[in-house]
C-alpha cells in the first residue's frame, strides 16, 4: 500500500510499513505441509510471528501442487509467504544439531505428522518439554494424539465426511459430496493457531 498523501514527485512513494503484530518477538518452528499447518504459521506470521519453516530434502509436498506461477507453486507460495525456511534431515546427525540449535531460540513448535512421528526422531513433546521447558508444542493432527484412531493420517475430504459436512451438500438423493474448498483442514490450522 503506498501513502497516498505526499506529494513529492521527486522521490518514489515508500509502501506504508505496518505495525508490528501483537506475537512480533515470537519465534515459531514449522515442520509442517500440505494444508493445515502451513495455514496455522501463515496466520502466525500475518500476526507478526518469525516463522521458520524445517523442510525435508525434497521439500513440503505442496512444492509439487499447481496453479504455477513462474515455474513455483502458487499453492505453496501463497500459504508459506513471509516465511523464512531451510532444509533438513531430522534423521542426519549434523542437521539435527542445526535443528536443536533452533529449538534454543524458538517460542512455539508446529508440526503436523501422524502422532508419534517425532518421538521416534526424538523430537516428541517429552523429550522437548525437558530440554525446553518454555517451549509450545502444537501438533495439529486429524484424529488427536491419543485414542482409537489417532494413528490414521486426515486428509479433507477424510475429514468433511467423517465429520457429517458431506451428507449436506450435493443434489437430493444423491452421493455425499465434498465441499469446494478443504475447510476442514483451514479449520484444523485456523484452531491449532
Amino acid at each position: 500500500m503506498t501513502d497516498r498523501r505526499s506529494t513529492d514527485t521527486t522521490q518514489p512513494k515508500q509502501p506504508v510499513k505496518a505495525p508490528p503484530g501483537p506475537l512480533s518477538g515470537i519465534t515459531v518452528l514449522d515442520l509442517t505441509r500440505v494444508l493445515a499447518g502451513p495455514y496455522c504459521t501463515m496466520i502466525l506470521n500475518d500476526l507478526g510471528a518469525r516463522i521458520i519453516k524445517v523442510e525435508p530434502p525434497g521439500g513440503d509436498d505442496s512444492r509439487g501442487y499447481g496453479p504455477w506461477l513462474e515455474g513455483d507453486s502458487a499453492y505453496f507460495m501463497s500459504l508459506n509467504r513471509g516465511k523464512e525456511s531451510i532444509v533438513l534431515d531430522l534423521k542426519n546427525d549434523k542437521d539435527r544439531k542445526v535443528f536443536n540449535n533452533l529449538l534454543s531460540e524458538t517460542d512455539v513448535l508446529v508440526e503436523n505428522f501422524r502422532p508419534g512421528t517425532m518421538a521416534k526422531l526424538g523430537f516428541g513433546w517429552e523429550d522437548l518439554h525437558t530440554r525446553y521447558p518454555r517451549l509450545i508444542y502444537a501438533a495439529c493432527s486429524g484424529f488427536g494424539q491419543t485414542g482409537p484412531d489417532s494413528s490414521r493420517p486426515a486428509y479433507d475430504m477424510v475429514v468433511q465426511g467423517m465429520g457429517g459436512l458431506m451428507s449436506l451438500t450435493g443434489h437430493e438423493g444423491g452421493p455425499p459430496t465434498r465441499v469446494g474448498t478443504a475447510i476442514g483442514d483451514i479449520t484444523a490450522g485456523l484452531f491449532t493457531a
